[in-house]
């Protein structure tokens, strides 16, 4: 077993918990020979090998979702929060790095960035920090698939007031004026999504909490409202849509909101990659996610040929069976430093 994967899984770390975590990768990079390993401003492992002038960053991960799981191996799995989620692809960015090693005129950043699960501050500040020629971003896809888009998101606040009536009056009430806006934007996503082959291109609307309640002059009631967006509309429309929709209603955005990001297929990283899997004897394919990653954060900002690739099957994401197999985290080491190793070599 890799002493770097169960070394991160055995150190639980839910967002805003990071630091232990953190503190053990930096010794663990050091210990395999990386030139530089230290803790950013913002609470990120960063580990540095070589000090050419061009740039590949390895950006994963290292805080999880709550929840403790045992850590242990059963046969070829091993268990424990975050082997998936995603610690198994940053353990395989440590160890893929070390392997390959120093490379003369290239830099190979590795990055366990801080709160992705929530409002991605490790990767907000990373990304004022480096300006990289190639991106890899640690999420789980399996050893033999690389991920080139991630969804977009957005979260909203939907309020709805009406005045206090007798309940004989037959006046809509501020709950049902809520649930009617819920409808009304199902409605929108439905015509939207009606031509759409793809998940990665529909709007996938979520109702995730409604209060109502009243205080003897008022009415009212919230929903709570978040939306996996396409390439196709920015936050910035989808507020104004939402807005359109439910026009008696307040709107009010809700943390921050990032848009849909796709990768260039045709690039020397993709080609790498792709030749690291058929090295271990994989068919690659790839796929396009409904989720979002620090990649929506990042990438727009580098403008640099990027992919996410990691091991995992991204179905135990969040869930209290979280595991990963032994065998594919190896095949994805020896993937990503072959892929590496070819990169350097050719760009």
């Amino acid at each position: 077993m890799s002493e770097t994967l169960v070394g991160l899984v055995s150190h639980y770390s839910p967002s805003g918990q990071e630091r232990g975590a953190v503190e053990w990768l930096i010794q663990r990079m050091k210990a395999l020979g990386f030139t530089q390993a230290f803790m950013d401003e913002a609470g990120n492992a960063v580990g540095v090998m070589g000090a050419g002038p061009r740039q590949v960053v390895l950006l994963g991960h290292i805080d999880t979702v709550p929840g403790e799981i045992k850590v242990e191996q059963v046969s070829d799995l091993l268990y424990g929060r975050g082997a998936v989620d995603a610690k198994g692809p940053l353990a395989c960015f440590t160890d893929a790095v070390a392997q390959v090693g120093m490379v003369e005129g290239w830099q190979f950043v590795v990055i366990g960035a801080v709160e992705e699960e929530r409002d991605s501050d490790g990767a907000r500040y990373v990304v004022e920090k480096y300006r990289p020629d190639f991106l890899i971003v640690g999420e789980p896809n399996r050893w033999d698939r690389v991920a080139l888009g991630y969804k977009g998101s957005a979260w909203a606040e939907i309020s709805v007031r009406r005045a206090q009536s007798h309940t004989a009056s037959g006046e809509q009430t501020a709950a049902e004026a809520a649930v009617e806006a819920w409808l009304a934007v199902k409605a929108f996503a439905d015509v939207f999504n009606a031509d759409k082959q793809r998940a990665f291109d529909k709007i996938l609307p979520t109702l995730r909490n409604i209060e109502a309640g009243q205080d003897g002059f008022e009415q009212w009631a919230r929903l709570s409202v978040g939306v996996r967006l396409p390439l196709e509309m920015s936050p910035e429309q989808w507020y104004a849509k939402l807005r359109e929709i439910v026009s008696d209603a307040e709107v009010k955005q809700v943390g921050y909101a990032v848009p849909a990001w796709s990768c260039e297929k045709n690039t020397p990283l993709v080609r790498a990659l792709l030749s690291g899997i058929r090295s271990q004897g994989g068919s690659p394919s790839f796929v396009y996610k409904t989720g979002t990653a620090d990649l929506n954060i990042v990438a727009p900002v580098w403008q640099c040929p990027a992919v996410v690739y990691g091991p995992g099957d991204s179905a135990l994401d969040h869930t209290p069976n979280e595991c990963i197999s032994l065998d594919e985290y190896q095949k994805s080491v020896d993937v990503l430093k072959t892929a590496l190793s070819s990169l350097v070599k050719k760009s």
